[in-house]
């Protein structure tokens, strides 16, 4: 019988949105909106197909293992040096990472009550104690992360915006708690819903890179860009940390066809400057029809919506699939009356409304 490391034995496996297909089969639906992923409704640039389909004529080929290209206009775009970038395959690839490098067993890591689960993943593989402070307005309490640092913690975890709640913390919030961490702990930024923020008092995270060598920032191809399934994220961190990274890196982990998407993405700015445009647009008609609805929502600077429905989220979830619409139960993330919506389309969210309506009625 095989003998598995005791760590594992608390931990959940990673449940993802339900997928389309499998939903049309169980209900006998043509159409299914996903809504639970928080994935771009627009898709992706057209650029990026085009730059996908020319990489096959080459699919014999391992993948440049150093992202070389991707590595030199990522550099130039942010004014990083190349040395301080790892890329994987997506975020979750990086977080992985990041737990393999600093974590011992019996260390711990500390993050908000309700956030992404593979931070969580990261630390407990290794052998860590992941410590969960209490949530302040739906958002990360900074002042008690760093209460609750101790000798053994080398990691904090910060989203912001936060998934699943949407709130974020401002630039004089994070340069206090650069300012109250200790060195010799690693302060990781995940960025993943950055460039849908508006708030005009977010943080420049990359002048924070500059100034505090035990910051990283996470970033990924997989919401604005619209290219979650070819998996690509990067992060960004001093030389030294990024050196430490590379020693156990899978050598060939972002894909040729990952590679020319995300290189395709970057370059249409245009593309993205829509993407943010639309997504604030239908969020703000959302909010309104959840409001016209008597229902409340968590303000969000991402593209997703928290509501409170006021009922068992999972009994929600349940429904709203039988009309042909996927969204994440707040109870998978403690939240037990609340749905996360991922914003869609006009359209999308329109006849959404109009299903949550019915739904509610019963």
């Amino acid at each position: 019988m095989s003998v598995y490391r005791s760590n594992l034995k608390n931990m959940q496996p990673y449940v993802p949105g339900r997928p389309i297909d499998e939903v049309k089969r169980q209900y006998g639906l043509s159409r299914v909106v996903k809504l639970a992923s928080n994935e771009n409704p627009l898709g992706c640039s057209p650029k990026v197909p085009e730059a996908v389909a020319r990489t096959f004529a080459e699919a014999r080929l391992y993948p440049d293992g150093y992202c070389t290209e991707l590595r030199q206009v990522v550099s130039g775009k942010y004014n990083i040096a190349p040395e301080q970038l790892v890329f994987g395959a997506g975020t979750d690839d990086v977080i992985a990472m990041l737990g393999k490098i600093f974590i011992n067993p019996g260390d711990e890591a500390v993050t908000a009550q309700t956030t992404f689960s593979q931070y969580a993943a990261s630390v407990e593989s290794m052998g860590g104690v992941m410590v969960y402070t209490p949530m302040k307005d739906y958002g990360f309490d900074l002042r008690a992360i760093v209460k609750s640092i101790t000798e053994k913690t080398k990691l904090i975890f910060v989203a912001n915006p936060n998934n699943p709640t949407g709130t974020y913390h401002t630039a004089e919030e994070q340069s206090w708690l650069m300012e109250n961490v200790p060195g010799d702990v690693t302060v990781i930024f995940d960025e993943a819903y950055r460039e849908y923020v508006t708030a005009s008092d977010y943080p420049d995270t990359w002048a924070t890179l500059k100034k505090y060598k035990n910051a990283v920032l996470l970033k990924t191809f997989s919401k604005i860009y619209g290219i979650a399934s070819l998996r690509v994220g990067f992060g960004a961190m001093s030389a030294e940390t990024a050196a430490q990274i590379e020693k156990i890196r899978c050598p060939f982990n972002v894909t040729v066809q990952g590679q020319a998407a995300a290189l395709a993405a970057l370059n249409d700015t245009a593309f993205m400057e829509k993407s943010k445009g639309e997504n604030r647009r239908v969020m703000e008609f959302t909010g309104r029809a959840l409001t016209e609805m008597g229902l409340y929502y968590i303000p969000s600077q991402a593209n997703f919506l928290m509501a409170d429905v006021k009922r068992d989220s999972r009994a929600a979830f349940e429904a709203l699939m039988k009309k042909g619409y996927i969204i994440r139960p707040g109870a998978a993330f403690g939240m037990d009356t609340f749905l996360r919506i991922t914003v869609g389309t006009q359209e999308e969210m329109e006849g959404f409304m109009d299903a949550l309506k019915e739904v509610l009625a019963v």
